[in-house]
């Protein structure tokens, strides 16, 4: 017994030290035999992805975003426009590339309204990692110069008797009066129907009208906010008009679903520092939205309530759509 156990004792040794020179030589040239300390971030450029034409209501927000978060990174931010199929295209590049926080996307309600309109969206809002609010922005009741209303109350009327002359771009159900739909691509070309007068009617965010409407070349009727807005003191909310519709919507930067939470986290901390700066609100006001900011998870909890709302709609209206 004794010398069967030191005869197998070196064979024994052996054994292990072959097993753990292995395991050292699996180990070694990936390190993961001991943890690895914390990359710095960020160490390179990063990419802010807009879905939308350079030098509009949304890329100006961007890239004033993006200037400042560079300044305080220590690392140039690029914006970079990809304007086309109502942001799916900058999203679908976003959300391709490595989840490494060098890739960020401006996002917008689009993401879940492509996410529930089209049945081929090609990503999911699961594959969206929020970080922060930037603006939120109320929608603006537009109506062309040729219409002769003053008012609410006068185009009601104006609507009323003459049923299926309005022509309007964006489906709402407020009143009930039959109108012409007339569908576009994309919120400036329906502007810009609206200054010519071929559009008529037209819900649009604010901060897409609010020049056009200082320069005299439209009329805002009415506004979907709780209180009349700062640069639009005059014109009163549906509210005020017997209409119970509060509407907001909202822009947002986010990366891929999988960055690094650390990331997020200084992300979200930074741009609540330039979201709260005085030259930021100013220049967010003065485009017809307010300035805010937010944790990642009270972006989520936006997105979510976003898909809702427009899932309703959109089932309510048979408009999904194969892409």
């Amino acid at each position: 017994m004794t010398q069967r156990r030191i005869d197998n004792e070196p064979r024994t040794m052996l054994a292990i030290a072959r097993r753990l020179g292995c395991a050292l030589l699996l180990l070694a040239p990936t390190g993961l035999g001991a943890p690895r300390a914390e990359e710095p971030y960020p160490v390179r450029p990063i990419r802010l992805i807009v879905g939308f034409g350079a030098g509009g209501p949304t890329d100006i927000p961007a890239r004033f975003m993006a200037d400042k978060l560079g300044e305080m990174l220590g690392q140039r931010v690029i914006v970079e426009n990809k304007p086309a199929a109502a942001g799916m295209i900058a999203t679908r590049d976003a959300l391709s590339q490595p989840r490494d926080g060098y890739t960020l996307l401006l996002c917008t309600h689009f993401e879940p309204i492509n996410t529930a309109l089209f049945r081929k969206a090609q990503f999911k809002l699961s594959d969206i990692a929020p970080v922060s609010l930037i603006a939120k922005y109320y929608y603006g009741l537009a109506l062309a110069n040729s219409v002769p209303a003053a008012g609410f109350g006068d185009f009601l009327r104006y609507a009323q008797t003459h049923p299926g002359e309005v022509s309007y771009a964006k489906l709402e159900k407020f009143t009930g009066i039959t109108m012409n739909r007339i569908p576009f691509r994309g919120g400036a070309q329906v502007v810009q129907e609206l200054v010519a007068g071929r559009v008529q009617f037209y819900v649009s965010p604010t901060l897409a009208i609010v020049p056009q409407y200082q320069a005299g070349q439209l009329k805002i009727l009415a506004v979907t906010a709780p209180e009349r807005l700062h640069n639009l003191a005059d014109v009163p909310t549906l509210t005020e008009r017997g209409i119970d519709f509060v509407r907001f919507g909202w822009l947002g930067i986010c990366a891929g679903a999988g960055t690094p939470r650390p990331i997020l986290d200084l992300l979200q901390r930074q741009i609540a520092v330039v979201a709260g700066s005085p030259d930021y609100r100013t220049m967010i006001e003065k485009a017809g939205s307010i300035a805010v900011s937010s944790t990642s998870e009270e972006l989520g909890q936006v997105i979510a309530q976003t898909l809702d709302d427009v899932s309703a709609s959109i089932r309510e209206f048979g408009l999904q759509q194969d892409e």
